[in-house]
């Protein structure tokens, strides 16, 4: 089914698991035996729905549907938090909220996932090196906004595109790693621009280019991305929309723009009131409320 522009939304949130004393804890595949009584890599709970991620030590909590009422979705992801957490007390864990834990060493704790869709973590691992704080220290939230058709996508995208520059700005809680201050208040975002230089087409120059149609976008995205992965993919396991991986990504097989550079917060209402922020502000945008649209799309990616 698709849906038209604004007219629902979808909110991903990612949480570290640690112990007691804090440290990084890969225990995702025991939460879920907790919750389900067996290994799975989704877990269905109501509204809100557990997933796996790369690393043993990251959940992650979604809209199981798009949904259209996001004012009150931090309750939902609050109370899905204190279950989580009360699954783990018998672990002696927890979760962790913001974008990095600020002492984790990833080189000597990262743990890959080791159940479904194991081989294609694998082969990251192989490609990337996935033991590095871009891989398995960068919690973040993504927003999925919704686009009909090529008018819609058009609108949508040369929004989001002038936006994303300054998202990162509102909401980086990640200052610190390995115990120092990096420099950067969005360390998670520095990590991102080169976690993949081995194959730079895949993360681009994270702004994502002046596309605004979905054959334009197959074009100038999707098909390079393809030829460059094919050395490392022989078996042709990595899909296009998956290795995608700029700050926001086209998903036309499901009809909706993926917002990605949005740093972790302490609690699920501080998440939801920079997803609205960000909503709004968009709305505005497509609505040309600034300037028309034939201004905003050639907007460089530089």
């Amino acid at each position: 089914m698709s849906y038209h522009i604004f007219e629902v939304y979808g909110i991903e949130l990612e949480y570290m698991l640690v112990n007691k004393d804090l440290q990084v804890n890969p225990v995702t595949d025991k939460l879920f035996i907790e919750k389900t009584g067996k290994i799975t890599s989704d877990v269905e709970n109501g509204k809100i729905e557990w997933s796996n991620e790369l690393v043993g030590h990251v959940v992650e909590l979604k809209t199981a549907c798009p949904t259209s009422e996001i004012e009150h979705l931090d309750e939902l992801f609050a109370e899905n938090i204190t279950e989580i957490n009360s699954l783990l007390k018998p672990l002696e864990s927890q979760l962790l909220p913001t974008a990095a834990h600020p002492l984790m060493d990833p080189l000597k704790e990262t743990k890959l996932w080791e159940h479904d869709y194991n081989e294609i973590y694998e082969l990251y691992n192989q490609i990337f090196d996935c033991n590095g704080h871009g891989w398995s220290n960068v919690q973040s939230m993504h927003i999925n906004l919704p686009f009909a058709n090529d008018n819609e996508f058009e609108k949508l995208h040369a929004a989001i595109r002038i936006l994303l520059p300054i998202i990162p700005g509102l909401s980086a809680s990640s200052p610190i790693f390995e115990g120092q201050l990096t420099g950067f208040m969005d360390s998670r975002m520095e990590m991102y621009k080169t976690n993949q230089k081995e194959v730079p087409q895949i993360a681009g120059k994270v702004i994502p280019e002046c596309l605004y149609t979905k054959e334009e976008y197959h074009r100038g995205i999707f098909a390079p991305i393809k030829e460059a992965i094919k050395p490392y993919d022989k078996k042709g396991i990595l899909e296009h929309h998956f290795l995608n991986s700029r700050g926001a990504i086209a998903r036309f097989d499901r009809g909706a723009i993926e917002i990605r550079v949005i740093d972790l917060q302490e609690c699920p209402k501080a998440d939801m009131a920079i997803a609205i922020l960000v909503i709004e502000t968009l709305k505005s945008i497509v609505n040309e409320e600034f300037i028309p649209l034939e201004e905003q799309k050639p907007w460089k990616e530089d």
